[in-house]
Order: C-alpha cells, then sequence, then structure tokens
C-alpha cells in the first residue's frame, strides 16, 4: 500500500517538535528526581562463587555488583574506577534507553571510547520509566568475567502498579567459566578454532555449587585455582520468606552463553513484567528466560511453613552437561540452612529441547490492559536478519546476511558526529535481505564463506522498522542454536513468532497488533523466526546484537543510527582513542 509523503517542510517542523519534547521530557524529569551519586571502582579478586577460585571482577568487592534503586525521573550518576592492572572496561545500563544522552550507553566502539586502566569516568542518565534492568561490562567477553548488577526503578507514588506485592527481592542468574575471558576469546580467534564448550557451573544470585571431585584426577599443575567445597563464597543463596506474604522477584539473566528455566519447588510464579514493561498476568512453573532478559514474578509463600523447598535454574536450548543450580527457599522460622526434606532432583525441570514449551511462553506474554501501547499499523522498512555460522579467511564466525560484524577503531557515535569519513566504512550498507526462495535453512551453508564489515544501517529519523530474526542451520548437520537477541536505545514490540523459514506475504498477516508486549531482548528459536517492530525515535547510534558472549565477539551484530544530527555536542570524556586521539 502507497504511503502518503509529508512535504520537506513539514518534516523538518515534525522533527523539531519531536527534539523539543525530548528535551522537554529530560528538563522536566531532571527538575522531578533525585540525583543519585555512586562511586565505584572495578578490579579483579580472587572469588570462589562456584567454589573453584579465580579472578572475578568486582565492584565494590562486590560479585555481584551493588543494586542500584532508583525512581522514576531519578539521575543516575556512577563514577567509575577502572582499577583493572592491564585491561580497558566500559558499562552498558541494559535496558535504559539514555534518551537525550546517546554517549552514556557505554559500548565500547559504538558510543564510547574505552576506559583505560586507572581512569576514572562518570555516566550520568535518567532512568525515564519504572522497572527492572541490569548493568554490564561491554567490553570484548569481560561480561563473564562478573562485572553484573541489577537496577530498579520505582514509579512516582502517585502511579502506583497494577499489581500489589509486600516485598521486592532480586535474582539474578548466570553461567560460570573456569577459564578466563582471554583464554576463551583467544581460543575462538584461533586456526583451528577453539569452541568455548559448556559452562561449568550456573550461579543464582552469584553463588552455586561446582563438584570438586571433578578436579581428583587432574595434576595439581594443571587447575588454575583451587577446588574448595567448604568456601563461604559459594553457599548456597537463601531467599527467606514469611508465610502467607507475596513477594515480587526480579529475575534477570547475564549468561554468557546459555538459555535458562527457574522454577521453585511446590509454587506457582505469576508473571507481571518483562523488560521494563507490564504485562498482562500469567501463571508458570518454570519461568525460561535468555541472556538479557528480566521478569518480575510474584511469588506466594502458601506452602507447608514448616519446611523449606528447592530453588533451580538448568540449562534448556542446549545438550549442557552443566548441572542446574540450586538454591534453598526458606519459609521463616526454619533454620536457613534447613534441606528440604525432598531430593534436589524433586524439582521437575524441563526437556532441554522442549522448544515448543518455550515458544508458548514467548506468545503467551502480551502488554497488560491499561498499559498497551499498540503499534504503527504499518512499517516504513523491513529488514530480514538470516543468522548463520560460516568462515572468514579460515576463521569461524557468525554471520547476518552474510557479513560478519567488527567494531572500528574510532566509535561510531563519534565519527558520525564529527564527521569522520574513514572511520569506518561509511559507503557499505548492509543487506536488508537474504535469498530467502533459494536458500535452505535447514542445511548447512553450501558456501560457508562470509565477509566482514564495520557498516552500517542508516535508518529515517523516526520511521517505523520491522526487523524479521530468521534463524538457519549452522555448519553442524541438523544443528540450529537459540539466540537472544538484544536491541540498545529502544524497546521494540514483539509482533510475532514462527517455526520454520518467514513467509513475507502470510505470516505478516498473523501480527500481534492488538496487545504486543514491549521488550528490549526477545529470542529467535532453532530453525523458527521472531518479527519486531521499533521507532528509530531516539537519535543516537545504537547496537543490535545477539547477548550472547561468544557469538557477538564472532561477529552477529549489526549497528542502526538515526538523528545523528539532532545529538547534542559531544562530551570529550568518550573520546581518546583511534581518530580521536587527534
Amino acid at each position: 500500500m502507497m504511503r502518503q509523503k509529508r512535504s520537506s517542510d513539514t518534516i523538518h517542523v515534525f522533527n523539531l517538535m519531536v527534539l523539543c519534547f525530548i528535551a522537554l521530557f529530560s528538563s522536566s524529569v531532571l527538575g522531578q528526581g533525585k540525583i543519585r551519586r555512586f562511586k565505584w571502582e572495578v578490579k579483579y579478586e580472587f572469588k570462589s562463587p562456584d567454589c573453584f577460585e579465580k579472578l572475578v571482577i568486582t565492584v565494590n568487592g562486590k560479585f555481584p555488583g551493588p543494586t542500584i534503586k532508583a525512581q522514576q525521573g531519578d539521575t543516575i550518576v556512577v563514577e567509575l574506577k577502572n582499577s583493572f592492572m592491564t585491561e580497558n572496561a566500559a558499562v552498558h545500563w541494559h535496558g535504559i534507553r539514555q534518551i537525550g544522552t546517546p554517549w552514556f550507553d557505554g559500548v565500547e566502539g559504538v558510543t564510547q571510547c574505552p576506559i583505560l586502566p586507572g581512569e576514572v569516568f562518570t555516566y550520568q542518565f535518567v532512568v525515564d520509566r519504572p522497572g527492572t534492568y541490569m548493568y554490564h561490562s561491554h567490553y570484548g567477553m569481560q561480561r563473564e568475567s562478573g562485572l553484573i548488577g541489577m537496577i530498579q526503578v520505582s514509579p512516582p507514588v502517585t502511579e502506583p502498579e497494577p499489581f500489589t506485592y509486600d516485598y521486592d527481592r532480586n535474582v539474578l542468574l548466570t553461567d560460570w567459566y573456569h577459564k578466563s575471558m582471554s583464554e576463551k576469546a583467544t581460543g575462538l580467534a584461533s586456526i583451528p578454532f577453539k569452541w568455548v564448550g559448556e559452562p561449568q557451573s550456573l550461579l543464582i544470585q552469584g553463588r552455586g555449587r561446582f563438584n570438586c571431585s571433578n578436579y581428583l584426577t587432574t595434576p595439581p599443575s594443571l587447575v588454575s585455582g583451587v577446588c574448595n567445597a567448604s568456601n563461604t563464597d559459594c553457599s548456597r543463596f537463601v531467599l527467606t520468606v514469611i508465610p502467607g506474604k507475596t513477594y515480587r522477584l526480579r529475575i534477570g539473566s547475564l549468561t554468557a552463553l546459555s538459555a535458562l528455566s527457574f522454577q521453585i519447588e511446590g509454587h506457582n510464579l505469576t508473571v507481571v513484567e518483562a523488560d521494563g514493561n507490564y504485562v498482562e498476568p500469567f501463571t508458570v512453573k518454570n519461568l525460561f528466560l535468555y541472556s538479557g532478559e528480566t521478569y518480575s514474578v510474584l511469588l506466594k509463600a502458601d506452602q507447608n511453613p514448616r519446611r523449606n523447598y528447592w530453588i533451580t535454574t538448568s540449562i534448556v536450548s542446549r545438550p549442557a552437561t552443566t548441572p542446574p543450580a540450586i538454591a534453598v527457599l526458606n519459609y521463616y522460622s526454619n533454620h536457613p540452612r534447613r534441606r528440604p526434606p525432598t531430593l534436589e532432583s524433586s524439582n521437575l525441570l524441563p526437556k532441554w529441547n522442549d522448544t515448543r514449551s518455550r515458544l508458548a511462553q514467548s506468545l503467551a506474554i502480551k502488554a497488560r490492559r491499561g498499559f498497551i501501547h499498540a503499534p504503527p499499523e504499518n512499517s516504513d522498512k523491513v529488514i530480514v536478519l538470516l543468522n548463520t555460522q560460516n568462515e572468514v579467511n579460515g576463521y569461524r564466525r557468525w554471520s547476518v546476511n552474510n557479513v560478519s560484524y567488527h567494531h572500528p577503531k574510532t566509535p561510531y557515535l563519534i565519527a558520525l558526529k564529527q564527521n569522520l569519513t574513514n572511520a569506518f566504512d561509511w559507503r557499505f550498507t548492509p543487506p536488508e535481505n537474504y535469498d530467502s526462495r533459494n536458500y535452505d535453512i535447514f542445511a548447512k551453508p553450501i558456501n560457508a564463506n562470509a565477509t566482514t564489515s564495520d557498516g552500517i544501517y542508516r535508518l529515517r529519523f523516526n520511521s517505523t522498522v520491522d526487523v524479521i530474526l530468521q534463524n538457519a542451520n549452522t555448519m553442524n548437520a541438523n544443528n540450529s542454536e537459540t539466540h537472544p537477541w538484544h536491541l540498545h536505545g529502544h524497546d521494540f514490540w514483539v509482533l510475532g513468532y514462527g517455526e520454520g523459514k518467514f513467509n513475507e506475504s502470510q505470516d505478516p498477516k498473523r501480527y500481534n497488533r492488538v496487545d504486543p508486549i514491549m521488550k528490549n531482548t526477545v529470542a529467535v528459536q532453532p530453525f523458527g523466526w521472531t518479527a519486531l517492530r521499533f521507532r528509530a525515535d531516539n537519535p543516537g547510534v545504537w547496537s543490535f546484537h545477539c547477548h550472547i558472549e561468544s557469538h557477538f565477539f564472532m561477529g552477529m551484530g549489526v549497528v542502526f543510527e538515526s538523528g545523528i544530527d539532532k545529538v547534542s555536542n559531544l562530551p570529550s570524556s568518550i573520546m581518546g582513542c583511534g581518530q580521536t586521539k587527534r
């Protein structure tokens, strides 16, 4: 259907109105909210989160880092000191849209130069809406070493949430490797290719238990750390509840590789929020989470109060050898260390390859009535992104439409704003589609060769964009992996999911345009597709990538730019690398 074009004058006036709204919104928010200041030092320390001692990144000595608690409209100021001996740093505020402050999104190579060892860098931004968010390192594969934490934003007292609870608790889930980030990254970038393998452990709120007897047959000289099951670092996480009370559990996943299922023995979980957006409530036994997602669930402490119960998280979507992580739901006034009377394995875990159940949960997540923000009826652009595994000059890579992404040395935001035309390949626009008619998503690529590029998508400001994530077979026969994709600077409407190859003429007819949930992270299932829609209404340069650390490191991502001319003057603190040295 043909769209009626606005005149250039009308577009100019409209864009000015949008910018005025952003400026007024930011100033009103800054005027109303509090300024919350944090002084952080990040460094490596020897810790044993799963009983195996290794170097862990701490924030002010803590792993996970301290929770940021704020109210909608507050300004967060984080003075971050990089006390790493030899590594740079950058911190991303996951789910915070950075309206008016794109330079503080915290992505090295996209929005800022890295923070050098010994330097102090100050992030300052407004938390513009309530919800559950996270923060984590966005430098190389550093996130999986421990620089992670959660952000809680409450609504104004005049705007109560559409559900009630007595207490508010965080539960951050991660997977855990014993090898260092550098060792894994080196293997991924080597010929022959060395895969990172499955994680040794899963952690609930930074605590897990590796079976130390696995190292009894390993020569001490080959073990880089000490495994001690009695170390207090790896004592089980205990969540204490008062009988009859209702708890809001803010559950987030910052895994490096794994998709997870979370469950509490004998209890139902009512889902009420996803990625900062209210959900039409529904109840689950198993909550599926993908890396980068957050959920709020309501837990009613309504079971037998004379005993404790198991909390477990387990890997799904991969035939993993990693055992589940175990924690304890402690009913007051039982002793917190009192073991539940049932076996740890009694908490029924879903099958790792039950894709249909995971897809069913995704389809059940809809916007809550009274909080529905309907998407635009049509889009201005459709971009179909085929996720494939390839090789470039003998190196194993992940690619999107046969192009494997890599960061430039000069961050895009600076290069575009300062018109540094040779800082990256301005002339190359990544493909917006693939040969869907002839490409067989169920077979290994006939031609496994791909190219690399640092080219980006330039989107018209305030245009509506559809993105179709299409999954396909990897370079191993009969294999397709789950990919959680995260968009910086925006939320998007999740319009639909499907199995097999996306049909551009038929599948859009099945889109949910009535009450689709808005999220910042969404999964595409093996051999399936996911459709999303967003407005390019936040001036800046924004990363969109698979949230699996190794996949993004190997090239599974793209970058969107829109409204760069509307971005304010850049702070000098984000410069100092690439061509910005001049």
